[in-house]
């Protein structure tokens, strides 16, 4: 089963890009991410969505802004996608300028009982955040291969549980550091809008598609420091899919991109 992708609009696409934090937070500024929020907001506008960017947000006017979108009539949409970039911590939290907020906190305004016009459809979330201060080191590959044949079937079922259309994009798994390059932006961003840009409407299903980046983020890139202790470090994002069917991306007309405020 696929999802149905034929509607007027593609959806919208949520950028919230914190890059400057209060004091109290003590946390740094995010440079290189002003990098990430244009090659995202081009790469999503170049596949048919319609792309909001805020940036400095509060938690506050963060649950503000996404829980006024789900609030929006879908109907007409494909799908819904929400980009978080900021600092982050383990637990699945991101930084609001002003503090942490948890990120199913931010996704529950989509599930279906809060957005009826999105139940059925794909919601993807991209986060790029630290889940963590660990630092991930380099193996050497050997060749190995598992299979695993077992198939469990159930009865069909005509209703869904709210969760469900879900797929969560971490920059990095639960405990670790996410890499950033203040020139070229963050790791998972730059191979994001690397495979997307090739590969978005080429047919691939979107696991196929953030598999692709998986391998680009693992294989391509690596810390380089003088400091020996983030010297050579690795990142490898997580995929934490609820999707019920394939996702495929096909060719729809221009959408627009727009810069809001709160």
């Amino acid at each position: 089963l696929k999802y149905d992708m034929s509607h007027p609009r593609r959806g919208l696409a949520v950028i919230i890009n914190n890059k400057h934090f209060n004091a109290s937070t003590q946390m740094e500024m995010r440079e290189g991410s002003e990098v990430d929020l244009e090659n995202l907001s081009q790469v999503l506008l170049d596949m048919d969505f319609e792309v909001r960017v805020y940036t400095d947000l509060t938690c506050r006017q963060m649950r503000r802004v996404l829980k006024k979108v789900a609030e929006e009539d879908h109907r007409d949409s494909d799908c819904l996608l929400v980009s978080i970039m900021s600092h982050g911590y383990k637990g699945e939290q991101v930084y609001g300028v002003d503090g942490l907020v948890n990120i199913d906190r931010l996704s529950t305004y989509f599930k279906g009982e809060n957005c009826q016009t999105l139940i059925g459809k794909p919601k993807l979330f991209v986060i790029q955040a630290c889940q963590g201060e660990r630092l991930m080191e380099g193996v050497t590959l050997a060749s190995t291969s598992t299979t695993d044949s077992e198939v469990n079937v159930r009865p069909q079922s005509h209703t869904l549980p709210s969760g469900a259309d879900f797929l969560y994009f971490y920059s990095v798994s639960q405990g670790y550091y996410s890499w950033r390059n203040i020139r070229r932006g963050s790791w998972l961003i730059q191979a994001l809008c690397k495979v997307l840009r090739e590969d978005g409407n080429s047919g691939l299903e979107i696991m196929q598609l953030f598999t692709k980046v998986n391998r680009q983020v693992a294989t391509e890139f690596e810390s380089l420091s003088p400091d020996e202790t983030f010297n050579k470090k690795k990142q490898i994002p997580c995929i934490v899919s609820m999707l019920t069917k394939e996702l495929y991306f096909t060719q729809k007309l221009p959408s627009l991109i727009k810069t809001e405020s709160v």
